[in-house]
């Protein structure tokens, strides 16, 4: 039995039932409260060992049509998505996506192309991060024949491939500066100059851009322009992590378990329930309670697995490393890079960092801490919560990321000119750090 209580919480009172009741793990017998912040946060009741059920609070927000658009899940945050893309389908204006890495912005990218007055046409999906800076301009814009060397004829580039269509631009935030201008331009003017070209031509393209950076970090220190932003961001739609769609775990992993067992031919596993399940609820409770940080592709992954790992087994099962890691991890929420936790030490109570795993931060989240902290090594190793050292080897492997020892000595001369010798200032437009920076200056002589 469920009850509420006073302060916004839920009691589970067994009562006289002989139902075997297991909240987040834990056997109860007696009657058990379940605090605000655990149903913000989201507690999984297992019964009998056949009933998996997800206690968590939820914002009702009807939707204003039916149908799907080819997302899964029914939890408001995902409901708020779908009225987006409604709301803006029909309208030519630009559209900004923003979400963490794997939470399906090329989905719903796909949704407001074909949900729009475009949808005949085609849609032309682009990773500005995996295009090589000297042949973006070509690649998005054209060439004619001669442009450059070894154009020995005239090629489309992507905005012309996406005529009458979408031109979907994911990971914007890793266009190169020059390209920035060039798009810039073609929003402004729906124009293009091809490389090589002498005259503009017009195209008649919708613009749609995705990205999991912190764009604003990025305009901070120069690696972005703000009015490339502002055009871009004719409509913004912000999707949520997964671990913020709780109830919506159980849904993707149903769909994705339905996909792949279909695959190889067992879509009747799902259904059997004796003599026990063959998905077990304790598998499934650690699931649900995972922060999944790769979001909905790491869910993805992580059931393509299952299946494959469970082929001719009567339970499925993981991986000993791969359980393990949503075992220990089971109900983690990791907090952003810039966010402190405080220290339980008595004789300090000092603000301690939360310690990540250098793997886990991406090229992205890299560049971002950068920019934020002015390219301070110390101070950006302690908002990513990693050491100095491990710093220095993630700016290595980085190709968005150059020593100051790398520097051009001409580009240090004509930055140093250009700004008057003021340092700070050439910290943000050169995008190294500080102190290696001043040492280079004082090498050549300018100081």
């Amino acid at each position: 039995m469920l009850r509420p209580c006073a302060d916004g919480g839920i009691l589970v009172d067994p009562n006289d039932s002989r139902t075997r009741i297991v909240i987040d793990g834990d056997l109860i017998d007696q009657p058990r409260i379940v605090s605000p912040e655990q149903l913000q946060r989201g507690v999984v009741i297992e019964l009998a060992d056949r009933i998996s059920l997800l206690l968590h609070l939820f914002d009702p927000h009807p939707e204003r049509e039916t149908g799907d658009l080819g997302l899964v899940g029914h939890s408001d945050h995902i409901a708020r998505v779908r009225d987006d893309i409604r709301r803006v389908a029909d309208l030519d204006v630009p559209v900004l996506i923003r979400g963490e890495t794997g939470t399906g912005k090329e989905l719903v990218a796909t949704a407001i192309h074909e949900s729009g007055a475009r949808s005949r046409g085609p849609l032309v999906c682009v990773n500005m991060a995996a295009m090589p800076s000297a042949l973006a301009a070509a690649e998005l814009f054209g060439a004619t024949r001669g442009a450059f060397t070894g154009a020995t004829r005239g090629q489309d580039g992507y905005f012309r491939r996406a005529s009458g269509g979408t031109l979907f631009l994911d990971e914007i935030g890793a266009a190169p500066a020059e390209i920035q201008v060039m798009l810039l331009r073609a929003l402004e003017t729906s124009e293009i100059y091809p490389l090589g070209a002498q005259r503009s031509e017009r195209v008649d393209v919708r613009i749609i851009a995705a990205t999991d950076a912190r764009l604003e970090a990025l305009i901070a220190c120069g690696a972005f322009g703000a009015p490339l932003l502002h055009r871009l961001a004719g409509y913004e739609i912000h999707i949520p992590p997964l671990r913020d769609r709780r109830d919506d775990i159980g849904r993707l992993l149903l769909h994705f378990l339905g996909l792949d067992l279909a695959e190889h031919g067992n879509t009747d596993l799902l259904d059997r329930t004796e003599p026990t399940p063959w998905l077990p609820l304790a598998l499934a409770r650690r699931i649900m309670q995972h922060h999944w940080p790769g979001n909905v592709r790491q869910l993805r992954n992580v059931v393509r697995q299952l299946v494959i790992s469970s082929r001719g087994e009567l339970e499925a099962n993981l991986s000993p490393a791969l359980l393990r890691q949503l075992t220990d991890t089971a109900s983690v929420v990791p907090a952003p890079p810039s966010e402190v936790s405080v220290a339980t030490d008595r004789s300090h109570q000092a603000p301690r960092r939360t310690s990540h795993r250098p793997a886990d931060i991406t090229e992205d989240e890299l560049v971002d801490a950068l920019c934020a902290h002015r390219w301070d090594i110390k101070s950006t190793a302690a908002a990513l919560g990693i050491s100095r050292t491990s710093l220095y080897k993630l700016m290595e492997t980085s190709d968005r990321v150059r020593p100051a020892g790398q520097l051009d000595v001409d580009e240090i001369r004509a930055c140093h000119r250009e700004l008057g010798g003021d340092l700070d200032a050439m910290v943000d437009r050169l995008r190294v750090s500080k102190s290696a920076l001043r040492r280079r200056i004082q090498e050549l002589g300018l100081a």
